[in-house]
């Protein structure tokens, strides 16, 4: 049996397509299953179409008598391949370069709450040791001569629990602030100590006495500056700065002194005046 082999090239003279295939080769354009090349100026169509002897087709065979679908009678297919490559080669279809696609970037993966920063003024909540002035002897003092003032305040540790971690706390005191109710002030590095510690005869100045002008009752306060470290279970860390702790009133008792030459103490006679 013997093929018969028709081949048809068609030129189409369209616009320069080259600027609308973008992404394409010049002659890369396809258009339904036929070729298709173009030179920028020109489409040129080309196509092949196979027929056996004896399968007639009506694009083959001019004749329109007999019998469809017997020997000599054309028989209606359908428009070949290459008809219908003939009828769309002028719409050349402009292939395109596909989009690249974008992937979303990933979220950056969730990073663990940063570890709170512990400072000093958070150790407030564990209460610190507050301190009470004492006028030495007995919270009275004389006009005019130095009243010794004495606290108490040493180091003290307290446990307790910040931002959700247990932890100790250690409060070393370096500094006093006293206020003795007339107006003055004075801060010292020490507690101060009473007459007999410090071996000093009553009324003599001592680093933390103060001297009334006016007979009254003054309130007295002492505010207590700490240093402080903190363990959270792997030794002290210390921690920057200094606390400062007010602490509560304490009422003292200043007299008028006045003195009189006489023979004798009111020890040895109470009956003296000024006794």
């Amino acid at each position: 049996m013997r093929r018969l082999i028709a081949s048809l090239t068609i030129a189409i003279s369209l616009p320069l397509l080259a600027s609308a295939s973008a992404g394409c080769s010049q002659g890369s354009i396809v258009s339904g299953g036929c070729g298709v090349s173009n030179d920028g100026s020109s489409i040129t169509v080309t196509g092949t179409q196979s027929q056996s002897p004896g399968s007639p087709s009506s694009s083959w065979s001019p004749s329109s008598s007999g019998t469809p679908g017997t020997s000599g009678t054309p028989v209606d297919t359908g428009p070949s391949e290459l008809e219908r490559c003939r009828a769309d080669a002028g719409r050349a279809r402009v292939c395109l370069e596909p989009r690249r696609r974008t992937e979303p970037a990933a979220p950056a993966p969730a990073s663990a709450p940063a570890a709170p920063t512990i400072s000093i003024t958070d150790l407030v909540t564990l209460t610190p040791a507050t301190a009470t002035p004492t006028a030495d002897p007995s919270n009275v003092g004389i006009a005019g001569l130095p009243t010794n003032f004495v606290t108490t305040a040493s180091v003290h540790t307290r446990t307790g629990t910040l931002f959700g971690a247990p932890l100790t706390a250690r409060f070393t005191p370096v500094g006093y602030d006293f206020a003795y109710g007339d107006g003055t002030t004075a801060r010292t590095t020490t507690p101060g100590a009473t007459w007999d510690t410090l071996g000093q005869p009553q009324f003599t100045p001592t680093a933390t006495s103060h001297t009334y002008t006016d007979r009254g009752t003054y309130d007295t306060t002492v505010t207590i500056h700490y240093t402080a470290e903190i363990d959270l279970g792997t030794g002290w860390i210390p921690l920057t700065g200094t606390l400062t702790i007010p602490g509560p009133t304490q009422q003292i008792r200043i007299y008028e002194a006045h003195t009189a030459l006489v023979a004798h103490t009111c020890t040895e006679q109470p009956t003296a005046p000024g006794c």
